[in-house]
């Protein structure tokens, strides 16, 4: 049997030069437009920014965006906790619990394609089944809770997702150290397992929040606007403030003052998502810090220790040092 011949060292240059090429166009066409919209929010916000827009309440097309970002917060802080809890255990369940079948198949399969199936639905469908299913069916009204629940739903299978990946990029070798050691699956699980898979996990839950604070179509089926908190969760005259339909609404309002909160509103989500980037990074780094396969800080090699050199050793005066008294002359 004859080998294929080699490609020559001309052309495989030339392919490694063109997907290299290839690789940096296709970080260009993501940091453009990423970069084109941070640099434009910022240009139209900034030259008219004020501190006040922090704590002086919405009145009209007017003021500041206080119970908006604190309503923000609120929305997210809830998906957090809803969304959080059932993705997590979600994917905890497909990656360590789901049984395999008989046929040697992963298990999990129908939960899996579930999963799938929601992710693609658009944002507004599912905001308009929560209207017509908790707005109008159970009497809530537009509210938070409704809001809550359609916005976890929506993010519910990222996390699942994410979740079972970093959980299945866990070595193998970890699980079965636990096992030799004695440890119970719960125990492993908790300490080794998820401990390991902490930086995957971080990452879904980032996603969901980033999520829950730009979204604007089903929380305004299920939530509705207001330019003050609520007393209530749910109910008439609950209707919960939040930074997007400043953004959404007010960019196509006639007065100049709208323009401005539009732009600020836009800024401040900007910049919550930047710190929830950066509050991620801090907590992998130092959850990662000694974990296996991650960069170890290079050290700077230790200066070879000289030892100085011995000092002369004194000459041994000679034992007798007392004069000879008969040597010497006699008077």
């Amino acid at each position: 049997m004859t080998q294929a011949a080699m490609p020559s060292t001309r052309r495989r240059r030339i392919s490694g030069v063109g997907f290299r090429v290839y690789t940096y166009l296709s970080l260009l066409l993501i940091l453009v437009p990423a970069g084109w919209l941070l640099i434009s929010v910022v240009a139209h916000a900034v030259p008219h920014w004020h501190w006040g827009v922090l704590t002086q309440p919405l009145k009209g097309q007017t003021g500041g965006l206080r119970d908006q970002i604190l309503g923000t917060l609120i929305i997210m802080a809830g998906v957090l906790v809803m969304a959080g809890t059932v993705g997590v255990l979600a994917g905890i369940h497909l990656s360590e619990l789901a049984k395999t079948r008989k046929s040697g198949k992963e298990g999990g399969t129908a939960l899996r394609l579930a999963s799938d199936i929601l992710s693609g639905f658009p944002s507004i469908v599912l905001g308009y089944v929560g209207y017509v299913a908790l707005v109008i069916g159970l009497h809530w009204g537009l509210s938070l809770l409704p809001a809550l629940i359609i916005l976890s739903i929506m993010v519910v299978p990222y996390i699942a997702k994410t979740t079972e990946n970093s959980l299945r990029q866990v070595p193998t070798g970890y699980r079965e150290g636990a096992d030799a050691l004695g440890m119970s699956m719960g125990y492993s699980l908790r300490h080794v397992v998820l401990k390991s898979a902490f930086p995957g996990i971080v990452t879904g839950l980032l996603l969901a929040l980033a999520i829950a604070c730009g979204e604007t179509a089903p929380l305004i089926y299920t939530a509705g606007f207001s330019d003050k908190l609520p007393h209530a969760i749910v109910g008439a005259g609950a209707q919960f403030p939040y930074l997007t339909y400043v953004t959404f609404t007010f960019y196509n309002s006639a007065q100049t003052s709208a323009h401005y909160l539009a732009y600020d509103a836009a800024l401040i989500l900007v910049v919550i998502v930047l710190l929830l980037l950066v509050a991620s990074r801090i907590i992998v780094a130092r959850t990662q810090r000694y974990a296996e396969g991650t960069r170890q800080r290079r050290r700077r090699p230790l200066k070879p220790q000289t030892t100085p050199p011995a000092p002369p050793i004194p000459p041994t005066p000679p034992a007798n040092l007392s004069p000879d008294l008969d040597a010497l002359p006699r008077s």
